[in-house]
Order: structure tokens, then sequence, then C-alpha cells
């Protein structure tokens, strides 16, 4: 009874020490994640949170940096509903974006398949990838100086064929087109590679089966790798339609808006009335409603596309 009532006080004391043992180490984790999370929260509320705020304000107001704003409402959003040019700049958009986005997801596709069945070797994906690692400005630079109507190597081996020449980035029906190939060119690989990923991560099992009830190569590629590739195919998409919808440099070393506005593209214009015309608080309202555009583009895609599932966990 001695030796059973002094054992009592001593595990009772470690199961009361236990807990703060816990207690004292949860702490010192919660010190370190908070820790770690400052600096990312003082970029995300210096450099996303503010900005985003300040523009939402100044989007209803008169400001155009020679005086403090004029709160007006809704007269900015008002103007732009009857802006003959907002409404173009938004049709030259959607015209970059389904060129871009269509050529860029079929051959990027296509060639993620041929990486597939022909080679997997880390020198080919290094060369495939090398575009996408040179600046975009410099990318447009170069393509412009190839395609130049009269000093261009592009233009000279035509004329040398007999051809004629074509003015890619002057001709209003052929500038908007010339600029989503350029992009195109530079994402290519970069969109081949996140496509190849998503192939490796199919399991061969699955091609197997289908081999053994008699699928052909067409039938395999449409009823096993599309579907279990969608998860993937939905993130290239979501993130190749909002980067389409926010070109501007290439647009700004090449055409400038132009011929005849046939490539002013929405984020162009907004930089046209906020730098060119002092609008800020019109080109803010611009802005607020690209960003609501793009927030319910990429929430009808991934509803559409499902891209949260996967066909594999069926």
């Amino acid at each position: 009874m001695v030796v059973t009532a002094l054992k009592e006080p001593a595990a009772s004391l470690a199961t009361r020490r236990t807990p703060r043992v816990k207690t004292g180490r949860r702490d010192s984790q919660t010190r370190a994640a908070i820790l770690f999370l400052v600096p990312a929260s003082i970029g995300f509320l210096a450099f996303f949170a503010w900005p985003t705020l300040r523009g939402l304000y100044l989007s209803f107001t008169d400001y155009n940096l020679l005086r403090d704003p004029t709160f007006i409402g809704l007269d900015n959003y008002l103007a732009i509903a009857g802006d003959p040019v907002f409404w173009n700049s938004l049709k030259v958009t959607l015209e970059y974006v389904v060129i871009n986005v269509g050529v860029q997801t079929v051959a990027a596709l296509a060639l993620a398949v041929l990486m597939q069945r022909f080679t997997r070797s880390m020198v080919v994906r290094g060369v495939i990838m090398l575009p996408y690692l040179i600046a975009n400005v410099i990318v447009a630079l170069v393509w412009f100086w190839l395609a130049d109507y009269n000093l261009g190597l592009i233009n000279a081996t035509l004329d040398t064929m007999g051809l004629g020449k074509i003015g890619f980035f002057g001709n209003e029906d052929l500038a908007m087109g010339t600029i989503a190939l350029v992009n195109v060119w530079r994402h290519l690989g970069y969109t081949a590679l996140l496509l190849f990923a998503g192939l490796q991560a199919i399991p061969r099992d699955v091609y197997e089966a289908a081999e053994v009830d008699g699928a052909g190569e067409w039938r395999v590629f449409r009823s096993v790798t599309l579907p279990l590739l969608r998860p993937v195919l939905a993130f290239v998409l979501v993130v190749t339609v909002v980067g389409s919808f926010q070109i501007f440099d290439t647009i700004a070393v090449t055409t400038g808006g132009g011929p005849v506005d046939a490539t002013r593209a929405i984020n162009y214009y907004i930089y046209q009335r906020a730098f060119e015309r002092l609008d800020f608080g019109y080109a803010s309202a611009l802005a607020v409603i690209l960003m609501i555009l793009l927030a319910a583009i990429a929430l009808v895609q991934n509803k559409l596309l499902r891209a949260n599932e996967s066909d594999l966990e069926r």
C-alpha cells in the first residue's frame, strides 16, 4: 500500500508534465511557422492586397496625378460601357486568346505525346525549354526583325521564292495572329513539358489493358490518354487563358496597338489610359473589369473541366 501510494503521485506528476512538454513544443512550432510566414505575408499585403484595394478605390474616382482623387461613383464604369475602344480591345484580346490557346494547346499536346513515345532525353527537354527561358521582350524583338517587311529574313526568303513579301506586323488582318504565333513559339516548350509530366503519371497497365481489348492508337488517345490527362490539361488551359488575357509586352515592342487598333489588347489599353493619358481612375476601372473577367473565366473552366477530379480514382 505504501509503495502504491508513493507511485501514484509520481504517475500523476508525469501525466501533468507531458501535456506541458507537448504544449511547449507546439508553441515553438507555431512561432517558427509564423516567422516563416511573415515575409510572404508582408509581400502579399504590400504587392497584392494593398494595390488591389487601392485600384478598386481609384476605379470610383477621377484621378490623374495632378490633383487628389475625386469620388465620382460608377461614372467610370458607365463610361466604359459606352466606350467603343474598350469593346474593340476586348474583341482583339479574345481573338488573341483563341489563336494562342488553341494553337499552343494542340501543338504542345502533340509534342508531349511525341516525347512520350520516342524520347525522354533530358537534352531534348532542355532544348524544348530554351525559348521559354528567353525574356518575352527579346523574343518579340527578334521575331519583329525577322518578319520585317524590308529587311527581315522571312520576307527575304519569301521574295526569293517568288511568293512576295508579307507585312506580318503591318497588316491589320495578320498582326494579331502573328503576335499570337510568336508567343506560341515561346511558351510551347513549357506547356509541352507540363503535359509530358502528366503523361508520365498515367499508369502503363491502363494502356496495356486497352491494347488487350484491341483498341487502336486514336481510340487509346481519345478514351484513355485525354481523360486521364484532364486535371493537367485543365491546369494548362486555365494558366494559358489567364496569361493570354494579360498580353502586353509583345504588343508594346512590335505594333504599339496598331495598325488601326488591330492589336490594341485590353491590357495595352489600360496602359495607354493610365500612363499616356494619365487617367488613372478610368484605367483602374478597366483593370477591375479585367480582374473580374479573369476570375469568372477561371471558375467556369475549373467547373467545366472538373480540374479537381481524376479519372484514375474511379
